[in-house]
């Protein structure tokens, strides 16, 4: 009887693992308040615990190289490619999208809001050495700004006291910013989300080459055998349903949409 019931310990045991996962995550999926929406539903619907460790798209990655997530939910497409085509991931699954917009104040010194387009934006800041805050911290949101600097034709290496990189996540970055009336490039859901603007207003958006593509890979079991590959893939069938484009596309504030899905089932 007792070994019956070791057995029966050992199998529960087991299912309750099997239903709890680890995902890396960008700060986005939290500050622009769409895990809160998610995960009771994916809980509700799948049985999965789903523990988020909220880190920028450089970090995530680095965690599902060591494997120390199951999967990981982030947004720098070139990263992710290298990162499935160097073994540590099974496939790129692309879930929803938004795009990146540049925040700064009212009173928009660099005159960003009359600009053509993203790159023209940047170089007017670097121009007038309007303040300026930076992720800092190898993010997607960091990965566009340092190729759109690129684009510019300009280093931030060699930028002075006006450029200020806070190595911190996306709300981070955003309190900085709205404490010194700078500039900051973020991505669109986590400045609809944000709660302390101060003086700060989006003065630009809407250039083709700020859009934001968040994908979900799964860690590949063959790189590292102790992932949760089966819960992972129960995440993946329920990212690209019926079920999560209706609780994505419908994710609001004050009648502005955050996302927009466009996985593919």
């Amino acid at each position: 009887m007792i070994r019956v019931l070791a057995v029966l310990a050992m199998l529960v045991g087991a299912q309750v693992q099997a239903d709890t996962m680890r995902l890396a995550v960008t700060t986005s999926f939290r500050n622009s308040g769409l895990s809160d929406v998610l995960l009771p539903a994916i809980k509700a619907d799948t049985g999965l615990d789903v523990q988020l460790l909220v880190v920028g798209t450089g970090q995530a990655i680095r965690l599902g190289e060591a494997g120390d997530v199951d999967a990981i939910l982030v947004h720098s497409r070139k990263a992710e490619e290298a990162f499935v085509a160097q073994g540590y991931g099974t496939q790129r699954v692309e879930i929803m999208y938004n795009d990146f917009v540049f925040i700064g104040p009212n009173t928009d010194p660099a005159q960003i809001s009359t600009a053509t387009d993203a790159v023209t934006a940047l170089q007017q800041i670097a121009r007038t050495s309007a303040p300026f805050v930076s992720r800092g911290d190898d993010s997607g949101t960091h990965k566009k700004e340092m190729s759109l600097w690129q684009g510019a034709g300009r280093d931030p290496a060699q930028f002075d006291g006006w450029y200020k990189a806070v190595g911190a996540g996306m709300g981070a970055a955003l309190n900085t910013a709205s404490g010194l009336g700078a500039y900051i490039m973020a991505d669109r859901a986590s400045w609809l989300n944000f709660g302390n603007n101060g003086d700060l207003k989006l003065l630009f958006a809407g250039d083709p080459i700020l859009f934001n593509q968040y994908a979900y890979i799964p860690v590949n079991p063959a790189r590292h055998s102790h992932v949760n590959n089966d819960t992972a893939q129960r995440l993946q069938t329920w990212l690209t349903s019926a079920r999560a484009q209706g609780l994505i596309d419908g994710y609001e504030i004050a009648g502005e949409k955050l996302f927009t899905f466009n996985a593919r089932p």
